[in-house]
């Protein structure tokens, strides 16, 4: 079992009552219906490295084919739900607190899979005992978040530095396959990060994507100007998508117009 340290409950996230209440109750309820969930965000950061920070909400990671009626379910218990982008990502809320319901990342090419379910670690959140999101798929939900006022890069290689030997590498791989380079970039923010400890992270893997690189570069410019800044960040890159020319490859269901303006 992973324990929050130093509490049953989070000791230092100090979330209003009311929030706490909201979040204490969702738990109850989640642990009562037979849908597969797992908490993840900043709960399971500290479950996997002890780092204690804020936070404002909890996520809560689900299937896409269960995210239907987990949302239901909490209709029916009263509670005003959302989607606020049917590729990934809905919340339920109570008065202004919410909660994120995540069934897929942000890029919208990975789901989460009965196979995020297959490692057990749990820690023990307002009283209910959870399923917290196993190191592997942690990161994967994090590599992505590189916003003008969110980078998530910290968390990626403080969980790499306390769980190495628990990272499925060649799972992380195959998650990550169609944005290796991506994996690659984190994979050297660590060893720029860590000098000395470079050897946490497989040699096998680096070299695969060094050489991914290598014979990527060998290759003529693709025929379609694509900007793929979006999928990290869809205010930061909009201007690439309206002005510049250049295809897009994701969207978040948003206000374009709104959005030049943040």
């Amino acid at each position: 079992m992973l324990d929050i340290p130093g509490s049953q409950d989070p000791p230092s996230f100090d979330p209003p009552p009311e929030a706490a209440a909201f979040y204490a109750d969702s738990l109850k309820l989640l642990n009562e219906w037979d849908i597969p969930y797992l908490l993840s965000g900043t709960y399971a950061l500290t479950c996997h490295t002890g780092v204690v920070r804020p936070t404002k909400d909890i996520d809560i990671f689900c299937k896409p084919g269960d995210a239907p009626r987990l949302l239901a379910r909490f209709k029916e218990s009263g509670y005003d739900v959302t989607v606020e982008d049917e590729r990934w990502i809905a919340k339920v809320w109570s008065g202004d607190n919410f909660f994120d319901v995540i069934f897929n990342m942000s890029s919208a090419s990975i789901p989460i899979t009965d196979a995020w379910f297959v490692e057990a670690n749990t820690a023990d959140v307002y009283g209910t005992t959870v399923r917290v999101t196993p190191p592997t798929e942690f990161i994967v939900s994090k590599v992505f978040i590189q916003d003008r006022y969110r980078y998530d890069g910290a968390d990626v290689a403080h969980t790499i530095l306390k769980k190495h030997d628990q990272i499925d590498w060649q799972r992380l791989l195959s998650l990550m396959e169609l944005h290796w380079e991506v994996l690659l970039i984190h994979i050297l923010n660590f060893r720029f990060i860590y000098p000395t400890e470079r050897d946490l992270i497989p040699r096998w893997l680096f070299d695969t994507l060094v050489e991914r690189l290598h014979a990527q570069a060998e290759l003529p410019a693709a025929k379609v100007r694509i900007c793929r800044g979006r999928l990290f960040s869809p205010r930061d890159y909009l201007v690439d998508i309206s002005e510049w020319g250049f295809a897009d490859l994701v969207g978040k269901g948003m206000d374009e117009k709104h959005e030049r303006h943040l």
